[in-house]
């Protein structure tokens, strides 16, 4: 029986390469939506190897085009010439019934799309992206008192004899 070949990667498992951890600090997210970006090949080898960022990238609806703007990918040393702009606009790729959807949500007062992660499926690059409504700073801190609230209720009950 003759083994697989080790030196190639294997693009069977889906693997996040960047989240975006902030998002769920700052919005209240409700939809989310997985969708394909496109990339040039030198942009596709830097998101293998974990060079991205998402941290100041927001979604801007243009027209019937969604595009991913902010998203840092940094350069592959080995590209020389062939090398990517690392911060141009990525274009999204979505079904036009969801960018529809998202369209009419997006242009509601305080309500934005944002990039959650960034993840690898099967070699390829996917985007998941979610509509949220910004959070004000008393909102912040109401949910992190929620958030220890329940901590030490679930501590509480673990510390409970039997």
């Amino acid at each position: 029986m003759a083994k697989p070949d080790e030196s190639k990667p294997d693009y069977s498992l889906s693997r996040v390469v960047c989240r975006n951890r902030k998002a769920k600090h700052e919005y209240e997210l409700s939809q989310s939506l997985e969708c394909g970006i496109m990339l040039h090949g030198s942009e596709v080898k830097s998101v293998r190897n974990n060079k991205i960022s998402i941290e100041e990238a927001y979604v801007r609806v243009q027209g019937h085009e969604v595009w991913l703007v902010g998203c840092d990918i940094a350069e592959y040393p080995q590209a020389t010439y062939l090398n990517h702009d690392p911060k141009r606009q990525r274009k999204l790729l979505l079904h036009r019934r969801e960018i529809r959807k998202f369209a009419e949500v997006a242009t509601q007062k305080g309500l934005s799309i944002v990039p959650l992660e960034v993840h690898l499926v099967r070699g390829n690059v996917k985007v998941t992206i979610a509509i949220g409504k910004g959070l004000k700073r008393h909102d912040k801190r109401d949910k992190l008192k929620e958030h220890d609230a329940d901590r030490e209720i679930r501590q509480a009950m673990r510390r409970q004899p039997d």
